[in-house]
């Protein structure tokens, strides 16, 4: 039996990765070291105002249901903590104003915390009997391994969470622009790709747009970099809050914007769609600004929008050519310019 039991821990521990696939192999074995009939985890919260049964492997007639939550201060785990006495075979006489305990027929029970390595306390794995039942000094310690591996594998489970969520994080960080929160130049080259696929399939034109902030060295020289970064942060925000839902909206460069969406299926209207979208563009970006420390009147960027047919023009084609446009754009504002 030991040796046997010592294969199927060593199995348990190869095969399963959750914490449910392993709690409900080592219930299973527990129930049989201990012969009761009921085998259980449960959780405790950290305020210490309930317990959860999470997991419950029951056998005969006495059922300890998965998902039962009870006030912690009524549990025989928590008497049984207090009172250092972690098992009784005669529940009625040691615990007997137990409302849990009768109600669930208990009369052999035994438990042992499950803690983590900062000694907190997760909870606790137990096994119950409406019967008379002797624990074995071997029941015992196999009890306490098993408490131990559960406390382990939580911990492996915490682990992968939080190593889950840095690398969240990380990618997050990695394909935003720090400044504005837009997305940056990374993530924009990722999304083009994927915005021209999806307007191949519906056979529509790519409005493609891209800005440049025209004296953007000026407001840095005269109100400071401090301003200048505040000014950057503004235009994002109005073009966030012009923009429709699956519009691609990213930074590009120091002072270079790039909007992007799906337009009409007909040539003409998408060039009559894509001027409605400078035009809006334009609109959205010129005016005053009410920065932190200064109020700035902007004169609008330069900006050269495209309506590009995605069956003749990819994403990196696209992009000269709304940049071609920006520059003309640039050119035609100077000429504009008193002299």
């Amino acid at each position: 039996m030991s040796d046997n039991l010592i294969e199927r821990i060593s199995t348990a521990l190869e095969s399963e990765y959750t914490l449910e696939g392993l709690v409900r192999q080592l219930l299973e074995m527990l129930e049989l070291v201990t012969n009761m009939e009921s085998t259980y985890l449960t959780r405790i919260e950290p305020d210490g105002s309930f317990q959860h049964i999470l997991f419950a492997r029951n056998s005969r007639s006495m059922q300890i249901p998965e998902g039962l939550s009870v006030p912690w201060g009524d549990t025989l785990c928590k008497r049984a903590l207090d009172e250092g006495k972690r098992y009784t075979c005669d529940v009625a006489n040691v615990w007997g104003d137990s409302q849990a305990a009768k109600a669930l027929g208990i009369t052999t029970y035994v438990s042992t915390p499950v803690t983590l390595a900062d000694g907190s306390l997760y909870g606790t794995l137990c096994a119950a009997s409406s019967e008379h039942r002797i624990l074995s000094e071997r029941s015992e310690q196999v009890l306490q391994l098993f408490a131990q591996l559960i406390a382990q594998q939580i911990q492996n489970e915490q682990l992968l969470q939080q190593l889950q969520q840095a690398n969240a994080a990380l990618t997050t960080a990695s394909y935003t622009d720090e400044l504005t929160g837009l997305p940056n130049r990374r993530a924009v080259f990722e999304q083009l790709p994927k915005l021209f696929s999806k307007a191949r399939q519906d056979a529509r034109f790519v409005l493609l747009a891209f800005a440049d902030l025209d004296d953007f060295k000026q407001i840095n020289d005269v109100y400071g970099h401090d301003a200048g970064d505040d000014f950057l942060c503004a235009i994002g925000q109005r073009l966030q809050s012009g923009a429709r839902p699956d519009d691609i909206i990213g930074r590009v460069g120091g002072d270079e914007f790039v909007v992007a969406g799906i337009g009409p299926k007909e040539s003409g209207m998408a060039l009559q769609a894509a001027q409605a979208f400078k035009i809006r563009l334009s609109n959205l970006l010129t005016g005053e600004y009410q920065l932190h420390s200064s109020v700035i009147n902007y004169a609008g960027p330069s900006i050269g929008v495209v309506a590009i047919n995605p069956e003749l023009t990819d994403h990196d084609q696209a992009l000269r050519e709304a940049d071609a446009a920006m520059y003309l754009e640039k050119d035609r504002r100077r000429d504009h310019l008193p002299h």
